[in-house]
This record gives C-alpha cells, structure tokens and sequence, in this order.
C-alpha cells in the first residue's frame, strides 16, 4: 500500500494505492497479468468505494462472497497482480461527506473525469460547469497527475473505472458515437456481455459510452486509457442508479439507502469482478495477447514495411514496394493457378483416353 501525492497551484491531493500480488517477493509484476481499478472518482458516488473496500476485505480472506469460493481461485490469483484506487477524489468526498451531496467534482471544483487529454475541452450544448469543468487545462488537477503517473508505471492490461448514477457496462468511446475498430472491439463486447448476463441479470446497458449514456463526454480517463496509453481493454462500469429518486436527492440517486439493495449492489459487483479476475487472460488470449501489448495486422505489416526503409529509401517508398510486393505474388499466385489446373486437365484426359482405346479396339471391323 502507498499513497502517491501531487499538488498546482496550491492545490494538494492524495491517492491511495493498494496493491494485490500474491507471492509478491518472488514474482515481477511485469510477468502476470495487470489489472488496475479506479474507485470514487465523483465524490458523491459513495457505493463505489464502498465497493472496493468489500473487494479488498474479499481477496484478504476477511469477508466472503456469496457463490464465490476463493480457495478454488487460488491459482487465478496467483498469476494476476492488482493496483486498487479506493477513492480517487478524496477532496471532492470531504466536501460531500460535509453536506454537499451533489459534488462530483474535486477540492476545487474540477470534474477528473473530464480532465485527461482526449478531446480535452470540447463542451456540448447542455454543458454545465457545476457538473463538467473540465479545468484549466489537460491534466491541470494533481489527481489525473498521479493517475496517469500510476497507469505509467503500472502499464496495466485492464482498467476499469467505477462510477454510479445507472447500470452500465461501457467500453470506449465516450467522447463520440462509435467503439473501437477491430477485433478487440469484440472481445471487448463479449466480455461485457458476458459480466452483464452473469452478474446483472441482463439489466447493464452494455457499449460504448458515448453511444449508450445519451451524451458525449470529453476528456475521460476511459479513452485516454484505451487510445493513449494503448491499454487494450478499457471499461468504465455504472453499478448502481435509482431511477425514481428526485433530481434534488443526490444521494439516493447515485448510492442505495436500505440495507438490502446495499448489500445486493456489493455482492453482485464483487463477484463480477472475480470473473474478470479469472476470465480477463482467457480474454486476452482471444486478441492473440503477448506479454506486452496487442498489435493489429496493420499495425505489424506497417511496421514490417517501415522496418525496411533504410534498405529502400523514404516511409512512402517502402509502403509502395510493399503494395508492388503483394501485386506480383498475386500475380504469380494466379501464374500457378493456372498452370496447376491445365497440369490437372491434362491429366484426366489422358487418363480418358487410355480408359476408351481398349474399348474402341475390340470392336469387330
């Protein structure tokens, strides 16, 4: 466990960081499998840390969950390490827990969740600053500092964020109406699928953000994770929304207020996580993960071609050859296709021919 701090301006904050490595003194945490998870990012999202305190509790054998049995993810866990944010925004929970129960925002009135760099800035028509202030700048609040310093140096294979407000399960984008090209895409979509049938009933809207929420949302941790620091699954999760409360009843919209749907929202949630924890290499596996990062076909053939510039010449040269290449082994490919199937004909019609002359011979004159 540390605490990773930073500060501008004046401003301070601070991050706890909790790590989970069995067999830690034995194993680099570059050999297994990353995962890194960010709880309490909006102050008045409460259940969300509570959340990461039951999941902490759990995997330290203190407290068990329900149709869980973790003796039997002994070796799971043993091939995983974890870093866990238990409350990202522990300035905005102050003023929460201080009676504003509508602040999502930090100590000084920044949305984190709008200030990382992808399409940082960009407000859209219904923008409200008491709810998105993006800040001054990309990076501006100590917090998303030491965040992406973490997601650095972690270099995780999974990020997930944890929110409140409704029951979702989104993966990029979220600052437009699309997901990701290519197979990772539905990789992605399957593991979500899959969370959401055995652990919300099927009740989570599952896509990307920007294209399930009902708007867009610029400058989020979740495609800056996926499109800057290339993490190659990249989750935003909603765990709990109450549709009927009041718009001025913040903490019941975004935290339950019985006891029975508290412990409800901990327990499945919990348990989804563990079959992430168990699944997430099976995952990766399905993209042809190795033990850095994926890499597309376009990406390896591009780098391929470029790898051989300096034997022919500038980037747009090489990638000419590249397409010259490919055109005349289709050429011959086609070449030996035709010679292959004439050898054939041929072939079968001696073959005919040998077959009818006996015939032919034995007929009487």
């Amino acid at each position: 466990m540390e605490t990773m701090r930073a500060q501008n301006k004046g401003y301070n904050a601070e991050v706890l960081v909790v790590t989970y490595n069995r067999a830690r003194k034995y194993v680099n945490d570059s050999s297994k499998f990353r995962i890194l998870l960010s709880f309490g990012q909006h102050g008045r999202e409460l259940i969300t840390s509570e959340l990461a305190l039951r999941l902490l509790s759990s995997l330290s054998e203190e407290k068990s969950i329900p149709n869980v049995d973790l003796k039997s993810l002994n070796n799971i866990l043993e091939k995983i390490v974890l870093k866990v944010v238990p409350m990202e925004n522990l300035n905005g929970r102050k003023r929460v827990e201080d009676g504003d129960l509508c602040e999502r925002r930090n100590g000084r009135g920044v949305d984190l969740n709008r200030n990382w760099s992808v399409d940082w800035g960009k407000k859209e028509k219904d923008y409200d600053p008491h709810e998105e202030n993006p800040g001054t700048a990309p990076f501006s609040e100590p917090e998303t500092q030491i965040m992406r310093k973490l997601s650095k140096s972690f270099d995780p294979h999974i990020w997930i964020t944890v929110h409140s407000g409704m029951e979702a399960l989104f993966m990029p984008y979220d600052h437009k109406n699309t997901t990701p090209d290519g197979l990772a895409t539905h990789v992605m979509k399957s593991m979500l699928n899959d969370v959401n049938r055995l652990h919300c009933k099927d009740r989570c809207l599952v896509g990307s953000g920007g294209g399930s929420v009902g708007y867009l949302a610029h400058g989020t941790a979740t495609d800056y994770m996926y499109d800057v620091m290339k993490v190659p699954m990249a989750f935003t999760f909603e765990i709990y929304g109450d549709k009927e409360a009041s718009m001025k009843d913040c903490f019941r919209m975004f935290n339950p207020v019985d006891r029975t749907t508290f412990n409800r929202v901990i327990n499945d949630w919990s348990a989804a996580f563990f079959t992430i924890f168990k699944m997430g290499p099976h995952w990766m596996d399905l993209v042809h993960f190795n033990s850095s990062k994926l890499e597309s076909i376009d990406e390896y053939l591009e780098g391929y071609l470029i790898e051989r510039s300096s034997r022919y010449g500038k980037r747009m040269e090489v990638l000419d050859l590249g397409m010259q290449e490919i055109r005349t082994y289709f050429r011959l490919f086609l070449l030996s296709s035709v010679l292959l199937m004439f050898m054939f004909c041929s072939r079968i019609s001696k073959s005919k021919y040998a077959t009818i002359r006996p015939i032919v011979s034995a007929v009487s004159l």
